[in-house]
């Protein structure tokens, strides 16, 4: 297994309680289209070739019922969570100048030492979000 590493990340969670807020939050505000929802329980977006997934922890971190035929475990998280969404120098200040148009204060506005800019900003659930150049981490 040696040299074995992963190719990417597939899916990325965050946990809401209050998937009605958080869905009018990435779908009207970061204009996220819903690829599936369940109420109550989960809303899934596609972001570039990997999926954003927004679950309800108070349902998810509860096992399935033996006659649901998707074996998936129970996981949740109580507390914010943290996602950075990849973006250009010249998209991250459009991005800035929608949130605030939209009334999203944003927390952190930072030059990084080794070169790249990020906004820090909540949804309304707590997490973290943040708009960042790649090269933030050395990458293109």
């Amino acid at each position: 297994m040696k040299g074995l590493i992963p190719s990417g990340i597939l899916e990325t969670i965050l946990y809401a309680e209050d998937l009605e807020a958080a869905e009018r939050f990435y779908s009207g505000t970061l204009g996220f289209e819903v690829f599936s929802k369940q109420p109550d329980r989960q809303v899934f977006y596609r972001c570039g070739d990997q999926m954003l997934l927004i679950f309800n922890p108070a349902v998810t971190s509860v096992a399935l019922s033996s006659e649901v035929k998707i074996p998936v475990p129970p996981h949740g998280a109580m507390g914010p969570g943290h996602v950075c969404f990849r973006a250009s120098a010249a998209e991250i200040a459009n991005w800035k100048s929608h949130l605030k148009s939209q009334g999203v204060a944003i927390e952190t506005d930072f030059e990084w030492p080794q070169g790249g800019r990020s906004i820090y900003f909540r949804d309304p659930a707590g997490n973290c979000l943040e708009f960042a150049e790649p090269r933030i981490w050395g990458l293109r």
